[in-house]
């Protein structure tokens, strides 16, 4: 059963939680009890494959789907047409640290693990709850959801896709893949502001009961394909098991020894996920939050005070350029052990204030778990022209937040576990700042965003993901820009509610 972050809706099953996306009158689902998993159990899955995997993690938390349904949902999934060969291989960068590749999914995002199953999720739970109206997904996104949701939801029957990004605030590629999004129900808006003024019209809309009852009265329902949906976050799960059973194949370590994840993370999804995975039984050690210049998460674990009454950058890993990481309400309810008292009243500070102070107690056991720091612009460029140099290898900017957040680790505690760091998107997703890593920013003069992709291309050999392959040749379907106060009524004129 799943239950409310703030103890303002009765408990429901796995199908109404993801029919939802989030709580009504405002907070999150999340399941009332975490399933443990013995060592056994654990070590069960060296040698599987990732499907397998998945079956034994996603079939804990959804007890009103049956095997048969679960099993059907991951073969839609997690096949050769969406993945290639391999769903979430690792490599090595050198001994003890591995880079986890999520991107090799459609649209070259770690966002495709959980968003290529979902929409199979969803499907089911629209007729097992008996939904009777059409479901409207909004999507804010910064940049690598809004196509990976795109992409499961166009052409599902019975539900329409509305995703907004901030325009002139995700990268050209980005961009492209959005606007170029066939499908009969799919519309894409460019939105004058932040991902935070995407995403805060989307949680007024999903929080406005009045709006959704007149949605209602016209045959509509809302739900989510953000990571406030817990059928967006439970896929995510997976992974972390799939990784340590992979290292323990390898023979780098014994099972039942410790590992890191380091996490770049905007939202909390990616990293909360980990922690679940922890609280399941897998051997986690420490989870490293990687964030950019826009380092609230590193803020806020160093002094227990959340502020997003602050400046905000626009980077060169624009996935993470975030002041309200959505996910954090839920880590903060299982870490006080469910006190929903304590969540009403800092959820409620920072919508009205912008900031709220967790206690003491609650700060370390934060510090217990997790471990945050941050890497500038520079930081993240040099990272990638060390790996590519030192290693051979690619590094998008996100995932390169992650491993320079990763040497400051080491630098600062002297632990040297075994680490994965989690890599979130394929680096031609970001070639311009890759290239510029590399070769220096004199190389980008007078080039287009796809001249620049194909010189990354002759300097490292990788091949060009078949989801940014002559991105710019597809013809744009997708112009509408908006400023931020008009989102609902850009909501109302796709519905055509008036």
């Amino acid at each position: 059963m799943y239950i409310s972050t703030r103890g303002n809706f009765d408990k429901v099953q796995a199908a109404e939680a993801i029919k939802l996306g989030m709580v009504p009158a405002g907070g999150l689902f999340v399941p009332e009890q975490i399933p443990t998993l013995s060592k056994d159990e654990i070590n069960s899955m060296i040698g599987l494959r990732y499907q397998e995997i998945a079956k034994k993690i996603i079939r804990l938390y959804m007890n009103d789907y049956s095997t048969d349904e679960i099993t059907q949902c991951i073969l839609n999934a997690y096949n050769e047409n969406n993945f290639g060969q391999s769903i979430a291989p690792l490599q090595r960068l050198k001994d003890g640290t591995y880079i986890l590749e999520l991107w090799h999914g459609p649209t070259a995002a770690f966002k495709d693990i959980a968003l290529q199953i979902m929409p199979h999720f969803l499907s089911l739970a629209l007729k097992k709850v008996k939904a009777d109206n059409e479901i409207v997904i909004l999507v804010a996104t910064s940049g690598d959801t809004g196509k990976a949701a795109l992409e499961g939801f166009k052409n599902v029957p019975g539900i329409k896709i509305i995703v907004f990004y901030p325009y002139e605030g995700v990268s050209k590629v980005q961009e492209l893949q959005m606007s170029t999004t066939d499908g009969d129900n799919t519309y894409v808006v460019a939105v004058k502001g932040n991902f935070d003024d995407c995403q805060n019209a989307v949680k007024d809309i999903f929080g406005d009961e009045g709006y959704n009852q007149v949605l209602n009265l016209k045959g509509f329902e809302l739900s989510s394909a953000n990571s406030i949906n817990w059928g967006r976050l439970l896929p995510q799960i997976v992974y972390y098991f799939s990784a340590y059973a992979d290292i323990c194949k390898s023979g780098d370590i014994k099972a039942g020894d410790k590992v890191n994840f380091v996490v770049p993370t905007g939202n909390f999804g990616n990293i909360l996920a980990g922690y679940y995975a922890k609280q399941m039984g897998l051997p986690i050690n420490k989870l490293v939050c990687a964030s950019n210049e826009n380092k609230i998460l590193t803020d806020f674990f160093d002094t227990g005070f959340y502020n997003r009454n602050r400046s905000f950058f626009t980077t060169n890993s624009p996935s993470m350029d975030i002041l309200i990481s959505s996910n954090l309400e839920r880590f903060l309810f299982e870490i006080t052990n469910h006190d929903k008292d304590k969540i009403n009243q800092w959820f409620t500070d920072l919508r009205e204030k912008g900031c709220f102070e967790v206690d003491r107690k609650t700060k370390e056991i934060m510090g217990e778990i997790l471990w945050a720091g941050f890497a500038t612009e520079e930081d993240t460029l040099s990272a990638i022209k060390e790996v590519f140099e030192g290693n051979d290898y690619a590094l998008d900017t996100h995932t390169a937040v992650g491993v320079k957040v990763y040497q400051d680790y080491v630098e600062k505690t002297g632990d040297n576990t075994c680490t994965v760091v989690t890599s979130t998107a394929n680096p031609y997703k970001f070639n311009s700042a890759v290239l510029e890593a590399i070769k220096g920013k004199e190389v980008l003069y007078g080039k287009d965003e796809f001249q620049i992709l194909d010189e990354l291309h002759l300097l490292t050999g990788m091949e060009i993901h078949p989801g940014l392959k002559d991105l710019d040749k597809r013809q744009v379907l997708h112009e509408l820009v908006c400023e931020k106060n008009q989102i609902r009524v850009i909501v109302d004129e796709i519905l055509q509610l008036k």
